[in-house]
């Protein structure tokens, strides 16, 4: 039996009104949620204990496609098609790796391995053209394609027991799984999750609870999904606002599910009718959570 959250337990956390909140990720030194807002660049955070919301508008790029927590405790994002190390003002800054050039694309969703390397897809900014790819980043700056033929890379996500990788491509509608190396991260035997190209429906950013279940955000399909281990969606979220963007879990016990969400592509009138629409939301209880990987661990 599928359970269903209704509405009604879902919290509004932020009214940040971003244009395309992404990449939440939960800090458990600062004891902070940290997002981005891609298209109007910047980087926010949130500390519930004093329910503060500070932003950190970010310059220089037309788009900050993702974000990882650190070893060091600074932030790495991801430039157009650039990932740079920064402080949260911006105070310090320097450039890891160009990851690609001269393509009409930008870095998009990305998530750090237990290793420390940073697994960033890149995209088509025409949102239709297999331009894109997926890369594996050392925290030396190699970087090493893993494969090619991507529109929207989406839905990077490590099970907790590392041994299996989770990929969308968010145009092409569907989403895969792999198996990991548990040893040295490598992955194989590609081979599809879930398919959604009959109906056209959005599978984005995603994370894995201490369970094994994988929690998927629907872009412009109001939900949040748990798949089981089996492959087999067990918990469907329903949200007050169209667009879903990514996931994580946070909060003191990992036991918060939290939600980045957009206004991107809502007309006038849909706006109106969503006021908390591109909010940042939270879900308590519905599963246990890990902590993030951190770049250069």
């Amino acid at each position: 039996m599928t359970r269903i959250i209704p509405k009604s337990r879902v919290d509004c956390l932020v009214r940040s009104r971003d244009r395309l909140g992404e990449t939440p990720l939960w800090c458990e030194r600062t004891k902070k949620l940290w997002w981005l807002d891609i298209e109007n660049p910047k980087l926010q955070s949130y500390d519930p204990s004093a329910n503060f919301h500070e932003i950190f508008p970010i310059r220089g790029t037309t788009f900050v496609g993702s974000h990882a927590l650190t070893s060091t405790g600074i932030h790495l994002l991801a430039y157009d098609l650039d990932l740079v190390l920064q402080t949260p003002d911006g105070g310090v800054s320097e450039t890891v790796v160009a990851v690609e050039s001269d393509l009409d694309n930008r870095l998009n969703d990305g998530r750090v391995d237990r290793w420390g390397h940073f697994w960033v897809g890149t995209m088509d900014n025409q949102l239709q053209r297999p331009t894109g790819a997926l890369y594996r980043v050392s925290p030396s700056g190699d970087v090493t394609e893993v494969f090619g033929n991507v529109i929207v890379s989406n839905g990077i996500a490590f099970s907790p027991d590392g041994r299996r990788f989770h990929f969308t491509d968010t145009r092409r509608y569907q989403s895969w799984v792999f198996d990991m190396d548990p040893e040295d991260g490598a992955i194989s035997n590609r081979r599809l999750f879930a398919d959604y190209s009959a109906t056209g429906e959005r599978p984005d950013g995603a994370c894995f609870d201490a369970d094994g279940g994988l929690w998927t955000a629907f872009f412009a399909g109001g939900r949040v999904v748990r798949y089981n281990p089996l492959g087999q969606i067990d918990t469907i979220i329903e949200l007050p606002v169209t667009n879903a963007t990514c996931v994580c879990f946070g909060g003191e016990d990992f036991r918060t599910l939290m939600i980045t969400t957009a206004t991107k592509f809502l007309s006038g009138q849909k706006l109106a009718s969503e006021p908390v629409a591109g909010a940042v939301f939270a879900v308590h209880g519905v599963a246990q959570g890990t902590p993030e990987n951190r770049f250069g661990v």
